[in-house]
């Protein structure tokens, strides 16, 4: 039976957006980027899972369904806010699991033990983590309001409480070569990282890293197709046996992108990725 990720948008903020660590978020993000139609935050989340299983219907005999708080942090508010959006998600007719994505500085001992009292009513549970690089200089730059101690501490607490972590990594954030980045292999090769998602660092109309992209472009990798495959699949053959590559490259609506523009569908990048990893 095939099961479908179905994103939901819980109405979380994040602590760079409120002021808790910082205001206005990310330089780079733009949720309404990778946000499908159905996933809208002005719908309940029962409205936005029916919507994403009707959007959904027809593409397999029988599905079931995985509930995906993306959208910003997903841990992000108090344990009884948290607790009624993923059980509304759950209680949806054939869903089985909850995936939630956050940042290192919203994961804490209650949040771990919230979604361990899920799985033990029979849900598979999962984390996905946005670390994005474990620099702090960069971190720093792009107003992320986390350090890479903190991604340390949060993959190994979850690891603890036995839930599997995917880990999120951008490549070509402002100030990082490629070196920088293949160096990030070693420190997920160190830590009890389930799976990994990489995206490219995609410059997105009105974003402040369109603004720092124009001014300065020299503080960036400039992407080809090429180059971008080749770096993927240097990182990936870095990495030690057992982490899963949930994703080689992310896309974004192109009225939205500016930068980097393959021209191609995201599946011929990511077969781009396996011809040269199998070449080697």
């Amino acid at each position: 039976m095939k099961l479908q990720k179905i994103m939901l948008d819980g109405g979380f903020s994040c602590p760079n957006r409120d002021g808790r660590v910082g205001q206005g978020g990310c330089t780079f993000c733009l949720c309404e980027s990778f946000n499908p139609a159905y996933c809208r935050r002005h719908s309940t989340i029962t409205e936005q899972m029916e919507a994403g299983k009707k959007f959904f219907e027809g593409k397999y005999p029988r599905m079931q369904y995985l509930a995906y708080f993306q959208a910003y942090s997903s841990t992000y508010a108090p344990l009884e806010v948290l607790r009624r959006r993923y059980d509304e998600a759950l209680a949806v007719e054939d869903v089985v699991g909850l995936v939630v994505a956050t940042r290192p500085d919203c994961i804490d001992d209650d949040v771990l033990a919230l979604l361990v009292s899920i799985r033990e009513r029979g849900y598979s549970v999962a984390i996905e983590l946005g670390c994005e690089t474990f620099h702090d200089r960069t971190l720093a730059r792009v107003n992320r309001g986390h350090t890479s101690r903190q991604s340390v501490e949060a993959i190994r607490l979850c690891h603890k409480y036995g839930l599997p972590v995917t880990v999120h990594l951008m490549f070509g954030l402002p100030g990082e070569d490629r070196d920088d980045i293949l160096a990030e292999a070693d420190i997920l090769n160190a830590l009890p990282v389930a799976s990994l998602k990489i995206h490219q660092l995609q410059i997105l109309r009105g974003t402040r890293m369109a603004r720092e992209w124009e001014e300065r472009k020299e503080d960036f990798l400039s992407f080809t197709l090429d180059t971008y495959a080749q770096l993927v699949a240097d990182f990936v053959q870095r990495l030690r046996g057992g982490i899963r590559i949930e994703r080689f490259a992310s896309s974004a609506p192109k009225d939205m992108l500016i930068s980097p523009r393959f021209g191609v569908k995201q599946s011929v990048v990511e077969a781009r990725i396996r011809a040269l990893m199998d070449k080697s």
